[in-house]
């Protein structure tokens, strides 16, 4: 043990402990768990891993609803491939929420046909019918009240807009009470 000496001279023990970072990645979680991912009929959505090695695995379903078999099985198949003691993780693994902004293809994708929020940088936000999406664009169909030219109302007219994603600030699941 090595010693260092305190202001009187006298020897004092230097004790150093250390915590092995141990932080995870998210690739090799991605690896590990992908088949059963699949298996399920499911796609990742997100994983974040904090400082802490909290992680949180958002998954969506390709069709229908992630259920809570689903979330169990992954969590099954994650803590058998990841020694919790040597990893020293928390685990949370969840749907994807109707509340949260789209962020993977596979999201827009199974929104088609379907009403969703989209809000547009610079602050303009509309309610739409999401009729197509691919990496660089969504294609929304909605209706808006416009001046029509030789009428004195507005009226509704039908709008078929193909809007670029780098004009998107989010689009998400839009619920009608």
């Amino acid at each position: 043990m090595r010693r260092e000496h305190d202001f009187r001279g006298r020897a004092v023990p230097l004790f150093c402990i250390y915590k092995s970072t141990g932080k995870m990645n998210t690739t090799e979680i991605q690896d590990a768990i992908s088949e059963a991912i699949v298996a399920r009929g499911l796609f990742i959505v997100e994983i974040n891993i904090s400082a802490d090695n909290d992680i949180e695995i958002t998954v969506e379903s390709e069709k229908g609803e992630v259920t809570l078999d689903d979330c169990v099985e992954i969590n099954g198949v994650f803590e058998s491939k990841f020694d919790r003691e040597k990893e020293d993780y928390s685990l949370t693994v969840t749907s994807a929420g109707l509340d949260r902004p789209f962020k993977v293809p596979g999201q827009f994708r199974k929104a088609i046909g379907t009403k969703v929020e989209v809000a547009m940088k610079g602050g303009r936000k509309m309610v739409a019918e999401l009729t197509g999406a691919d990496e660089e664009s969504i294609t929304v169909r909605y209706t808006a009240k416009e001046a029509v030219e030789g009428k004195k109302k507005k009226e509704l007219v039908e709008h078929n807009d193909r809007i670029p994603m780098e004009n998107v600030n989010s689009v998400r699941p839009f619920l009608e009470f």
